[in-house]
């Protein structure tokens, strides 16, 4: 006997859209999403389309008209809430930008809550296209079937970040000079958290000085070689996903 296929397929495009979605709406689609929709994904009437807001969560949604410069698809029925992500932040200091690009992707995927850009002194980069780290941050939830968007914060030089830091909640920090174990000191901490990591070149003497200064920062070392600052944002995040985030348990 043929068993039943599931509904909608794994392979429904995903989309987020700026409409806050509710059951039964008309939602037309316009611009690269509907050239993605049509184009790419070459949907027609009655396919299968996953539509998220960052609001409200995933809808299973279909396709009533599929137009050369629009898709119009009906909202059916929300499948999953918006999903609450760890109250972890990935403090990056900015990087050329096809590895900043990379961090912003990979920190979405492993699921951060929030993304904040940091300046520092060495590095090559000191702006940050909001529009377009949006766009690759988004890109990367539709692909990884997040239903949450993480927050992009403002680009900020590192002294601004420190001066105004929340209260309660830990900053660790990457330092390539040596630190409690990561993993060490991920287990002895609870509650909200960041990972400040540095530049190409690393943080310099007086950078490293006033972070470590800091009563809310942590130093702690990602072990025994010399990472390359995407690596150790992605490593980073990862593990402390794997000791305290949605990972554990």
């Amino acid at each position: 006997m043929t068993a039943t296929p599931a509904w909608p397929p794994k392979s429904a495009p995903r989309l987020f859209v700026d409409t806050t979605l509710s059951e039964g709406m008309r939602l037309p689609i316009e611009g690269q999403q509907a050239h993605y929709l049509g184009k790419v994904m070459r949907v027609g009437a009655g396919d299968a389309v996953i539509v998220c807001d960052n609001r409200t969560g995933e809808w299973l949604a279909r396709v009533t008209e599929a137009g050369k410069r629009e898709v119009v698809v009906e909202v059916e029925r929300r499948q999953r809430e918006r999903e609450e992500v760890p109250d972890f932040w990935l403090c990056a200091a900015l990087l050329k930008k096809p590895n900043f690009d990379l961090v912003l992707e990979k920190a979405t995927e492993l699921g951060a809550a929030k993304i904040v850009p940091v300046v520092t002194r060495r590095c090559v980069a000191d702006k940050l296209n909001p529009e377009r780290a949006l766009t690759i941050m988004t890109e990367a939830a539709e692909q990884c079937a997040r239903t949450a968007l993480p927050d992009l914060g403002e680009t900020v030089k590192l002294e601004h970040l420190l001066r105004d830091w929340p209260e309660g909640r830990t900053l660790f920090f990457a330092d390539e000079n040596g630190g409690m174990p990561a993993a060490v000191a991920f287990s002895i901490h609870n509650g909200p958290a960041a990972l400040l990591i540095g530049p190409e070149g690393g943080f310099d003497e007086a950078e490293r000085a006033l972070v470590r200064a800091h009563p809310a920062a942590a130093a702690l070392s990602l072990g025994p070689r010399i990472l390359r600052g995407e690596t150790a944002a992605i490593a980073g995040t990862a593990l402390w996903m794997g000791m305290q985030g949605d990972w554990f348990g």
